[in-house]
């Protein structure tokens, strides 16, 4: 087990990443909220989104203090919109429970909205310096090529032994520096070198013993998750646009897209809208959605129509560029840009 952090913690110092963003913080803030972020999101789409949330809310105060749709609007784009409220549950429940300090147990963190035992484990060893594991998705793809796991990395039994693998490949004194430059190292490794198609096994320090290189099975592990057909579903947007506005509808909390402003639903009531005359509706493109756990097939009807007021305060009026400034999902900033901005 020793191999693996003996021939990593070089390579990180002269091959690793050294400039990113929240490398030159090293408060429990900083890494959490890139911790966060890279949860299911690459690091070059997560760079500015980080920048421009860490400068509106450049600690935890600031954010427990805001609301959940300015969170939401900074968030905006980068999808699984319940990592942004869980951000605001945790700054909430750190200051009202810690008085603003970040708890600095691992147990203790993964206690907070939205931290799971890996991404506690980050932060203890970037922010504190401790002897802990990680095992992110990078990680898991590093540790099945290496030691040949030739099981799904997402079943219980195999997710222990990979666990146990991860701390067993710990390096063994401790030292701080060291633990901070192996956890970035097994990052870095996971995410530049042992991706998941077409890695650079040529490049990577761990070959000489990686049982996926030396027997010729890189593409097959890790296993895939068993194949299983998504279910469809299909819901229509109605965009109702008046002059040079269009209408947004602020979704419930509960449920996809939760607390974020969207185009009404084909069920939507248009008594809310106070209708003198409209159109009728045009058939734009109907185009898929891709979610974790199902796919949802999206039919665009643009209607023009003269409404004076709206009659719920879940709705507003805002013209395309002023859509684009607040938090909405991917689907609608897609149309916006297809159909009303050039």
């Amino acid at each position: 087990m020793r191999f693996i952090a003996e021939q990593l913690i070089p390579w990180q110092k002269t091959s690793g990443r050294h400039d990113l963003p929240w490398q030159h913080r090293s408060d429990p803030y900083a890494v959490w909220l890139s911790e966060i972020m890279l949860q299911q999101t690459q690091v070059n789409a997560v760079i500015p989104y980080y920048q421009r949330f860490i400068k509106r809310f450049p600690d935890i105060g600031s954010l427990a203090r805001a609301s959940v749709e300015d969170v939401l609007t900074y968030w905006s784009g980068l999808g699984y919109y319940s990592r942004a409220r869980n951000l605001l549950r945790a700054a909430s429940a750190v200051v009202r429970e810690h008085r603003g300090v970040f708890p600095q147990s691992r147990d203790a963190l993964q206690r907070l909205p939205g931290i799971g035992r890996s991404t506690a484990a980050a932060i203890v060893v970037f922010a504190h310096g401790k002897r802990d594991a990680i095992l992110d998705g990078n990680v898991k793809r590093v540790f099945a090529r290496f030691f040949g796991i030739d099981r799904y990395p997402g079943e219980p039994a195999t997710l222990a032994r990979l666990w146990q693998l991860a701390e067993k490949s710990l390096p063994l004194d401790g030292n701080p520096d060291d633990t901070r430059t192996y956890t970035q190292a097994l990052m870095d490794l996971g995410s530049l070198i042992c991706v998941r198609s077409k890695p650079l096994c040529c490049q990577c320090p761990l070959r000489a013993h990686c049982i996926a290189y030396t027997q010729n099975r890189v593409a097959q592990l890790p296993v895939p998750r068993p194949k299983k057909n998504l279910p469809e579903k299909e819901t229509v947007f109605m965009i109702y646009r008046n002059g040079c506005k269009l209408l947004l509808e602020k979704r419930p909390e509960n449920g996809i897209w939760g607390g974020l402003w969207c185009f009404p639903e084909s069920d939507f009531h248009h008594d809310q809208l106070a209708l003198e005359n409209s159109s009728h509706p045009i058939m734009l493109p109907q185009f898929w959605h891709a979610f974790t756990h199902f796919k949802l097939l999206i039919r665009p009807r643009l209607q023009d129509v003269h409404a004076n007021k709206v009659v719920s305060a879940s709705l507003v009026w805002k013209k395309p560029a002023e859509v684009l400034a607040l938090a909405i999902p991917v689907p609608v900033k897609k149309l916006i840009h297809q159909h009303f901005i050039s």
